[in-house]
Order: C-alpha cells, then structure tokens, then sequence
C-alpha cells in the first residue's frame, strides 16, 4: 500500500496496535491504582495521569517507528549491535515480568466472577477456562494479529462504555475535575489523605508506574511489524500510537473521577481489589451499576491478561532467536508458558490460599533492573542513524524520553529502596505471628476469596 494512499484513510482505520497497547496498559493493576488515587485525594493527581501518559506516548512513537522502519526485529537489532548477552537479558526480564503479573492478571478476572457468585470453585474453574480460551486462542487462529485486533477494539468500546456510564450517573463536579489537570493547584486538607514529602513522591511514582508501562511500548514495534506496517506507513504508526494514548489517557481519568465523585469523603478509603470498588459505588449508582462496572473491569482483566502474556512470550522468544512471526510455533509456546505459570499461581492462591508475597518480591526485583533496561534499550535503538535512517529521533524526543528513563529509574529505585524491602518485612512479620495450625483454622480457600 502506497504512502499516499494510507494517508488518505480515516484515522480510525489507520490504528491497531496503539489500542492493543492501551488494553495492556489498562489492567487491574491500573484500575485499582486510579481508583485509589481517586477515592483518596479526589481529582489532584489527574495532571499525573497527563504527565504519564505523555511518557508513554513518547516510547510508544519510538516503538512504532521501529517496527515500520527497522529491517529486522528488535531482538536480532540488539544481538546484531551490542551482542546475544544483551538480547538475552532483555528477553528474560521481559518475560519474568510478564509471568509474574500475570498472577495478578488471573485473579483481576476472578474478582469480575466474584460480583456474580459466591462459590470460590466456580471461580477458580472459570479462570482456567479463561487460560484454556486463551491459549486455544493463540494456536486456531492463522492470521493471530488481526484476530487480536479486532477482539481489543471490542473490550476497549466495553471499557469506554462502562466507565462512561457509572462516571455520568455520578455527576462528577467538572470545576474540580478540569482544576485537577493543574498540577499542585488542588490539595486534599484531610490528614488522613495528605500526602507530603517522601510519602507524596512515591504515591506519585506509584500512579506514573500503572501508566507508564515501558514493556508495552518496546512491543508496540512487534505489533507494527505484525499489521505489515513498513516506512511507507511511517505517519500511521504516528497517529495510531497517539489514539492510543488518548483512550488510555480517557479511560484512567475516568477511573480517577469516578472514585473521587463517588468514594472521596476526606478520610483515608482503603481498596484491596476491584469489586471492593465496585461494591463501594454500589450505594451511589445501585446493583445495576455495580455489574456495568464490573463488566468494564472484566474488559480490562482480559485484554490485560492476553496481551500482557503475548508481551513476554514474543519478546523472549525474539531475543533467544527463536523467532518473533506470530504464526510461528516458538512465540506462541513461549506465551502459553507465561499464561500457565500466572494461572496456576492464581490457582493456588484461589484454593489452597498461597501466599503471593514470593511472586510479588521476584516481580519487583526484576523490574528494578527490566524497565529502565528496557527504555535505554528501545531509546539507544531509535536512536542509532543506521537503523532508523531519515527517521532517527530527534534532539526534544531525546530529550523527552530521557526525562522518561529518568522518571523509570527513579520508580525502579523506590522499588529497590522501599517498596521490596517493606513487602519482605511485612511477608516476615507475618510469617512470624502466623499461630500454629489447629483444627479449628478457617479453610484456606475461602480465607483466600475472602
């Protein structure tokens, strides 16, 4: 297809990857991020989410313009450079990841089914079907990518539409709304939700991190070499990346607002997973409410928990030189390994109450060192004259981006300093006050779903 041409298409049929990258990006993890933001410190830290996802949209463009422009893929560009050790790091951060969250990934769609029934089981068996779906999924289809495509266009208008609706039945205050875009214009008085210094800082780093998730725009370039984009289609992959930042721009800000209109009272609000949220609303805009918000949870649990899985299984399989076609055999065994490794940690969480806590420290720690890896990686490549020709970055994208690395390694450092040791010594500490087993200790599956 001639530059010209594609061009002259609608902009909405000149995007795909861009939306795929937001479903990624809009997972469980980000809806309960924003709705804690939201009901905690109502609509001040909606300029963080600007803020974030301006950062995305910068390494997302430089993921698209790698992908059209670029001759080969990025796993063989990095061995081709710098050598295999690199390729092979990148890969298996990518991956363990991926794998790790994945867990969380897996329990989002279970707490979608706990709004509809009580039974810990039935819950459970609909998660491994949801896996079995999953990976039936990745091996029936010829042409994976556009089948992928058109399933994310359908959860994203779900997303869109749920939480449209509950935000309109709130009737969120738009003085305080479009005041929140400000940054530092509003502020909380409670003591209860102020958040100051240290303590305001890495609650800042902690909304920037759901947002600005850098493995999702590393694979924006293998999802534009999967569409058949090449350098004719440059501009498209320009403006697809840009649409998918607005709708996860647009769908995080409504997460924000409706926490703030209907769960902000001035008082610390404390959220431990999805429903907790929808249930909190439920008083505001009643049952029906309460399904339509779990519905656009679901959405975003399952879009979230396909792609992020295709993430580390594409990448590591790319990188060990296995290949990155996505109708070759590697790719895909590589991601249903990622999907059964979440899976059956979820499983045993939901039923034999397993402690995430060694899951959730091994994520962390792989993250202090993949995500800024993964943005030099992907800023030295867009970079480089001689892979990206007339279309290397420029001196502000530089600039930009590396403001953005900045912002990775200063998350990555919080991790390293704050978050990873505190969730050892919490782990610890409960382990220690853990009393002896008796006959009369509660069932470990339903203390789970509890």
């Amino acid at each position: 297809m001639s530059d010209s041409t594609t061009l002259t298409r609608p902009w909405y049929q000149r995007i795909g990857p861009g939306l795929i990258t937001a479903c990624v990006v809009i997972g469980p993890g980000s809806l309960m991020t924003s709705s804690k933001v939201g009901a905690n410190d109502s609509y001040s830290k909606l300029w963080i989410v600007i803020a974030s996802v301006a950062f995305m949209l910068v390494y997302m463009t430089l993921g698209a313009k790698l992908g059209a422009v670029a001759k080969t893929s990025p796993g063989n560009l990095i061995r081709t450079k710098a050598g295999q050790w690199l390729a092979i790091m990148v890969g298996c951060c990518v991956f363990f990841i991926s794998a790790a969250f994945q867990s969380g990934n897996n329990l989002g769609v279970a707490a979608a089914f706990d709004a509809f029934t009580d039974s810990n089981t039935v819950v459970t068996c609909l998660v491994i079907a949801f896996n079995v779906m999953a990976i039936t999924f990745l091996f029936a289809f010829r042409n994976l990518y556009r089948v992928l495509e058109r399933l994310m266009m359908f959860l994203v208008a779900l997303m869109l539409i749920s939480f449209a609706v509950n935000l309109i039945v709130l009737r969120p205050n738009l003085g305080d709304l479009f005041m929140g875009f400000i940054p530092f214009v509003q502020s909380t008085e409670s003591a209860a939700t102020k958040t100051e210094g240290l303590d305001g800082l890495i609650s800042l780093l902690g909304l920037i991190g759901t947002t600005f998730v850098i493995t999702a725009a590393f694979y924006q370039s293998y999802l534009v070499r999967q569409k058949g984009w090449d350098e004719n289609q440059v501009q498209s992959g320009i403006v697809d990346a840009r649409v998918g930042a607005v709708i996860m721009a647009l769908i995080t800000v409504m997460l924000v607002s409706t926490a703030a209109a209907g769960l902000y009272t001035g008082s610390k609000v404390q959220l431990s997973n999805p429903v907790e949220v929808a249930e909190a609303l439920e008083p505001s805009f009643g049952v029906l409410g309460k399904y339509i918000f779990c519905l656009g949870l679901f959405s975003a649990a399952f879009s979230s928990f396909l792609i992020n899985s295709m993430i580390g299984g594409f990448i590591v399989s790319d990188c060990l030189g296995l290949g990155s076609d996505p109708n070759g055999r590697a790719p895909r065994v590589m991601t249903t390994i990622a999907l059964l490794t979440g899976m059956s940690v979820a499983v045993a969480f939901l039923l034999l109450g397993f402690d995430r806590t060694p899951t959730i420290i091994a994520a962390q720690a792989v993250t202090v060192v993949g995500a800024p890896l993964v943005a030099g990686v992907l800023l030295w490549l867009s970079s480089s004259k001689d892979v990206m020709g007339s279309h290397v970055a420029s001196t502000p994208t530089k600039i930009f981006a590396g403001i953005g690395l900045a912002v990775l390694i200063a998350i990555a450092a919080n991790t390293a300093i704050n978050t990873v040791p505190n969730t050892i010594r919490n782990y610890i500490n409960k382990n220690a006050e853990q009393p002896s087993p008796d006959t009369t200790a509660p069932n470990p599956a339903k203390s789970a779903k509890d």
